[in-house]
């Protein structure tokens, strides 16, 4: 039966007396209980190589004695790269203890594959890695492109991203390295599933001081971006008996996918130039949910009027329902006054999701809910049954760019960033199409142009063709039907349909790509 012995080796550093290394000069003897020397002086720093382990399996059995078998696995160590060009080994003496076999058997190995080209060996340098030419790889057959491929453009005016090039860098390095060093030791352990209380308590401050959101730390669950945050409250609602959740009838399809995957129904709820037809919701039989994007309509850009928003409050409370508020950019507002979170009216009946996506950065993952008390526990328990965390580091700087001020800072500086782009495009506009009318531009990260009817679909493909990437608003509807209604429903209700228009997210590009992708937008849109 074969056995095998394995070694992590520290390489030693340098070659102790009486060994013997083909192509090495013999060393000088020194006394019984001598240390070995050194050839280098107490500064000179260390070889490279020196320090590192060495890993080595020996199957041992009758018919390969232990010397083939170190030579074996040298050789594949090297072979494989495990092994890289220049590494040193350890010394004879060494590897010999470390293998509990007989030093010369090791002296022997190394001098075969120092024969052999697999090893070098000299004087002061000890026993290393050849470096080796090793031909390269043949390349992998290209795949020629799909058909229909289209290249990278060259302007990207999509909705739903921040500048990103212009992320803090230097303001999150400094509150990393200050939470790194305050940081307690119980933050590297495994945390709870509500996230870093720190980070809780620093939210609870900035949602009710920016955003009139009412809360207790212990309401907060930090989660790892909005989708995972959306993805756990529909898994509560699924779990609790809910089978559909009216939605506005324009928004994000991967909004309404991670419904669906967690087993609900998405109904349709007009919208108007006064935000969604939340009058509507008492039509729906079996609706207890509605989600909504009430400071900033995405992507029609309008505020859901006061009225409604005190309606789908009363609705809520009524029906024992729940409102989820996606605050989708409402920190960025220009020509009104700021429009509080809904949350703020009736925190046991809206659950508010918020998320630093577009105020920071989408890479970051991090994003929050404010919990109303009776579905906290259910929360608490998906949120802790194996979605992915978020980092604790990185919430302990969150915390900390909160608390400094530095996240304050951020906003209004991009705040102005953002209004001068949206004055740039209300500009060029108005010289270049002034038959295009624009609209929800009083806050947030894109506008809405109005084309005439029919020319959509070939507005959007021309832009293409110019090098500039951006949707059409039709990109953004729901594609069924409210239950029980005609295609003349919305009509009933008093919604007007939007019609053909474009989606411009001004806030995507870097600064210096902005006047590019005006110029292609202007040259695809309508004369």
């Amino acid at each position: 039966m074969e056995d095998s012995r394995a070694t992590s080796a520290q390489p030693a550093r340098s070659q102790p007396p009486g060994s013997r290394t083909p192509g090495a000069q013999p060393a000088r003897s020194q006394p019984p209980n001598a240390q070995p020397r050194s050839t280098q002086s107490p500064n000179t720093p260390p070889a490279p190589g020196l320090g590192a382990d060495l890993h080595l399996d020996l199957p041992r059995s009758g018919t390969t004695g232990v010397r083939a078998a170190l030579i074996g696995a040298l050789r594949d160590a090297v072979r494989s790269g495990r092994l890289a060009p220049g590494t040193r080994l350890p010394s004879s003496r060494s590897l010999a203890a470390d293998l509990g076999i007989a030093r010369n058997t090791v002296a022997d190995a190394y001098g075969e594959l120092v024969a052999e080209g697999w090893l070098t060996a000299r004087q002061g340098s000890g026993t290393r890695v050849a470096r080796r030419v090793v031909p390269p790889e043949p390349a992998p057959p290209r795949t020629p492109p799909a058909a229909g491929a289209r290249r990278r453009p060259a302007y990207d005016l999509r909705p739903g991203s921040p500048d990103v090039s212009s992320f803090p860098r230097a303001a999150w390095l400094s509150a990393a390295r200050r939470a790194l060093t305050a940081a307690p030791h119980d933050a590297f352990a495994y945390g709870g599933p509500g996230g870093r209380p720190e980070l809780r308590r620093a939210l609870a401050d900035y949602l009710a001081r920016a955003r009139g959101v009412r809360t207790d730390p212990e309401r907060i669950v930090v989660c790892a971006g909005f989708k995972q945050g959306l993805a756990v409250v529909s898994r509560v609602l699924r779990a609790g008996g809910e089978r559909d959740v009216a939605v506005e009838s324009y928004g994000l399809d991967f909004h309404w996918d991670i419904m669906r995957r967690a087993g609900l129904r998405t109904v349709p709820l007009p919208v108007d130039d006064r935000g969604a037809r939340t009058d509507g919701l008492a039509g729906l039989d079996g609706v207890r949910t509605v989600m909504l994007t009430p400071a900033h309509q995405f992507p029609t850009g309008v505020s859901l009027h006061p009225d409604r928003r005190a309606a789908v409050v009363d609705w809520a409370s009524r029906a024992g329902g729940l409102v989820v508020e996606d605050d989708y950019d409402g920190e960025f507002r220009y020509d009104r006054n700021p429009v509080g979170a809904l949350q703020g009216l009736d925190p046991e009946r809206v659950l508010y999701l918020g998320t630093s996506s577009k105020s920071l950065a989408p890479a970051l993952r991090l994003a929050w809910m404010v919990v109303p008390a009776h579905l906290m526990d259910e929360v608490l328990a998906v949120q802790g049954a194996g979605e992915w965390p978020t980092g604790a580091l990185d919430q302990l700087t969150l915390a900390e760019f909160l608390d400094s001020g530095a996240y304050d800072r951020h906003v209004r500086g991009m705040r102005l960033r953002y209004r001068r782009r949206r004055d740039q495009l209300v500009a060029a506009l108005a010289e270049r199409a002034p038959g295009v009318r624009i609209s929800g531009i009083a806050a947030g990260l894109h506008a809405v142009l109005q084309l005439p009817p029919g020319t959509e679909r070939s507005v959007v493909q021309g832009a293409a063709w110019q090098g500039l990437a951006m949707d059409g608003l039709s990109r953004f509807r729901h594609g069924a039907q409210p239950r029980g209604a005609d295609p003349g429903g919305a009509d009933e209700l008093g919604a007007e349909e939007p019609g053909d228009a474009l989606v411009v997210g001004y806030g995507t590009p870097p600064d210096h790509a902005f006047t590019g992708a005006l110029e292609a937008l202007c040259r695809a849109l309508p004369a």
